[in-house]
């Protein structure tokens, strides 16, 4: 039963942040602390959070100053000054779990080369509207994918809400990364460079607020994914010719990152196939030619990702046969919209744009 230092970020979270503490408290485990940051917020956050810690014996409150360094990594970073634990975790302000979580999430963490662990997400408002259903059923998804890859002792990444990583790996790596906007990606990548493995747990549950607004879910992936672009564009290199990194891991990381080349190339080829078509003197009869191998990969990229949510679906959330055909459908879509256009202006950004 190590000591756990649960970490707890809040910027303008006074509406949540209460009842987010009160439901980690309920934790059934004998040797934890609550640290809660209030990270510049302009509501009541910073005022809930000193009440709270009037209140609760193992709460403790850092009020984080207005002209503080941004960001998630850098709030942790100052919390981690003062956590007493042997290991850290950390929770999102809107995050609820049952109170075994520690007790299924700890044991994973015991062997000698485990740095991190990362518990199971799942969106708490799955049922709210279309855009939360796909949300969950993308978690499920990657659920699907985690476990995989946990199975072969590949790349598992850590996924920022419900992560519980040892004191020990943390000092290893020099703690979180300031510069990155995606905490746990990089984190997750630098612990796999320094030996260390990363496990899954998909019993322990952590429940979080899917997002019910077109725009700002937009916001929230965009930031994800040039996040997961910059992390490769950083580290792939050093994270290849790794000496400290296994093989597996290494060839999973390798393999993963076709889900993001793949849109980018996708894209670039229909649009040339295209241009060649105005261009070129083409006969009209032949232009299944011209676009055939273009439709063969849309079509198979398609059928994956269908497979792979429909297949998720039905294991991890028992949904029946022809709902989990309907959901996967709309998802596989939702993906479209979502992934596909935002690769192209991620990768545009990156290249053209000041970092």
């Amino acid at each position: 039963k190590p000591y756990v230092s649960i970490m707890v970020p809040a910027h303008n979270e006074e509406a949540v942040i209460a009842n987010t503490i009160e439901n980690i408290l309920n934790i059934d485990y004998p040797n934890f602390e609550v640290i809660v940051i209030d990270d510049r917020s302009t509501d009541n956050t910073a005022s809930v959070i000193k009440d709270l810690e009037a209140k609760h014996e193992k709460v403790r409150a850092l009020i984080r100053e207005q002209d503080a360094f941004p960001g998630k990594s850098a709030v942790l970073n100052d919390a981690y000054k003062i956590a007493k634990g042997d290991a850290v975790l950390v929770f999102d302000a809107d995050a609820t779990v049952e109170p075994d979580f520690l007790n299924k999430l700890v044991p994973k963490l015991e062997p000698a080369d485990v740095g991190a662990v990362q518990a199971r997400k799942i969106i708490r408002n799955k049922d709210v509207n279309l855009l939360t259903r796909c949300q969950n059923n993308e978690y499920t998804m990657d659920t699907y994918l985690q476990v995989g890859r946990d199975a072969v002792k590949g790349a598992v990444e850590l996924r920022g809400n419900g992560e519980l990583i040892k004191r020990q790996a943390l000092d290893d790596i020099n703690g979180w990364n300031n510069y990155t906007i995606t905490d746990d990606l990089d984190m997750s990548t630098r612990l796999h460079m320094k030996g260390w493995d990363v496990r899954f747990c998909l019993e322990a549950c952590v429940y979080e607020e899917g997002i019910v607004y077109i725009l700002p879910l937009f916001r929230q992936r965009r930031r994800w994914l040039e996040g997961t672009i910059r992390r490769y564009l950083e580290y792939f290199g050093e994270a290849m010719k790794s000496k400290k990194m296994s093989l597996r891991a290494r060839l999973d990381m390798a393999v993963y990152i076709t889900q993001f080349i793949m849109p980018l190339w996708f894209m670039m080829e229909v649009a040339f196939r295209v241009i060649k078509l105005l261009t070129d003197k083409i006969d009209p009869y032949s232009l299944h030619n011209v676009l055939w191998s273009s439709l063969i990969v849309s079509i198979a990229v398609g059928l994956g990702f269908f497979s792979a949510i429909r297949y998720s679906l039905r294991k991890y959330d028992a949904v029946p046969r022809m709902s989990a055909f309907k959901q996967a459908l709309e998802t596989t879509i939702y993906f479209l919209i979502i992934w596909f256009p935002m690769e192209l202006f991620i990768c545009g950004k990156i290249l053209f744009c000041k970092k």
